[in-house]
């Protein structure tokens, strides 16, 4: 294997010295240089890229061109082996309402390529929009962490959060789930996927697979809700997409 090779874990550095353990382990073992990127997409779409996270709405709709080395199986509560959902999240005064209680009010997602934090909740509302609207708003804020954020200053109503960040942020910073409930979920849909560059030559891209299903054996990475790897075929993906469609044939296009 090559060195110089460029890894990163981005989509759930919840607990930094977590994320650090893992990448250092699997940099240690590929011969490969971790990195902490700012732009994701032009991370992802580096013809160096060894192994890294991503989104399975970007992969399906702006990464054509990357190589899908696997998934891991994951343990958080929402989960299903290598299957996730999403949390609908609004403060715990509205603890005991509906989705459909929150028509006209405002959603925070953590930006548009999310599947988990906009495709998944568009999914969701397009049965109930009227004209192609549900919120009277939706405003991007960048990250799981900030919409949560927005939902406890007042400045949002509703998001819709991927299960492990949730998981994660209870163990680790709790009091940023504060004043917050669940009350509602998404569906399960396929698992953020790994990937590498279609640079990466066939035994390299083995050597990827038998590293991470190795790494997925060890009691430590269980910290990070990691319990196995699998290897699933890129049209699983396709069931992201699918939403999206069918989001579009109820006459919804956005949030």
């Amino acid at each position: 294997m090559q060195s110089m090779k460029r890894l990163a874990l981005p989509m759930y550095d919840i607990h930094h010295p977590d994320t650090q353990a893992l990448s250092a382990k699997l940099a240690q073992r590929l011969q490969a240089d971790v990195e902490w990127p700012e732009d994701l997409m032009k991370h992802w779409r580096a013809s160096d890229l060894l192994l890294s996270q991503t989104c399975g709405y970007p992969l399906m709709t702006q990464l054509p061109e990357v190589q899908l080395v696997g998934a891991f199986t994951l343990s958080a509560p929402g989960c299903d082996g290598a299957r996730y959902r999403s949390w609908l999240v609004a403060r715990a005064e509205d603890e005991d309402r509906a989705l459909a209680d929150f028509r006209g009010r405002r959603a925070v997602a953590n930006s548009l390529d999310s599947h988990s934090g906009y495709n998944a909740l568009r999914y969701l509302i397009a049965p109930l929009a009227q004209d192609g609207r549900f919120f009277s708003v939706t405003t991007l804020s960048g990250s799981h962490r900030q919409s949560l954020a927005e939902l406890r200053a007042g400045k949002a109503d509703i998001a819709a959060i991927d299960c492990v960040t949730w998981a994660l942020l209870r163990r680790h910073a709790a009091q940023e789930l504060a004043g917050l409930a669940i009350i509602g979920e998404t569906p399960l849909c396929p698992a953020p996927p790994l990937i590498t560059s279609a640079q990466t030559d066939a035994q390299t891209l083995a050597t990827l697979r038998r590293e991470l299903a190795r790494l997925a054996e060890e009691k430590a990475v269980r910290a990070s809700f990691i319990t196995g790897f699998i290897v699933p075929k890129r049209e699983a993906y396709q069931e992201i997409t699918r939403w999206e469609e069918q989001a579009a044939a109820l006459g919804v296009t956005a949030l």
